[in-house]
């Protein structure tokens, strides 16, 4: 893991489902968590003194940022309406319907057109959160999309950490 200060290092998504990892909600899950804790780009504005741990909830139908520096200094909370999202993750959730379905039925052609429609939604739902985070946290795409896909994944369930 890079030393990078301009970086998460630890994230709690309070919330997030132990969904099975077999099911697309779990796997999506389980490789936004992972790739996140790979490699990410995020810096809050005013702040250089990372890297970063971040607390994600969903409270009253908003989307909280809660971020710590490495100085242990909590930044200001950021609290975002979730109704640009709503379609968004309506679509996301008809997807995974449809991803379920088509592995029940067995029908190859028909996942690798829901995962093309799936990473097409996360572009969008990435690029919806880097614009309501500009000049508020700067982040490249990669990240905007894993936060996206723990924004969807939060609307089913319980707690996960990454460390």
């Amino acid at each position: 893991m890079s030393e990078q200060k301009n970086r998460i290092v630890d994230i709690i998504v309070e919330g997030l489902s132990d969904t099975a990892s077999g099911h697309l909600l779990g796997r999506d899950r389980d490789i936004a968590l992972r790739d996140l804790a790979a490699e990410n780009s995020f810096q809050p504005a005013g702040d250089d003194q990372g890297p970063y741990k971040l607390k994600l909830a969903i409270e009253e139908n908003r989307l909280v940022f809660r971020a710590t520096n490495s100085l242990g200094t909590e930044l200001p909370m950021l609290v975002l309406s979730l109704k640009p999202y709503a379609r968004l993750i309506k679509d996301y959730f008809l997807i995974v319907r449809s991803y379920d379905e088509a592995l029940r039925d067995g029908k190859p052609s028909r996942i690798e057109a829901i995962d093309m429609g799936r990473r097409g939604l996360h572009n969008e739902g990435a690029e919806l959160l880097k614009d309501r985070l500009s000049g508020k946290i700067e982040m490249d795409f990669d990240t905007a999309r894993r936060l996206f896909t723990l924004i969807c994944v939060l609307h089913d369930g319980k707690i996960h950490v990454m460390r």
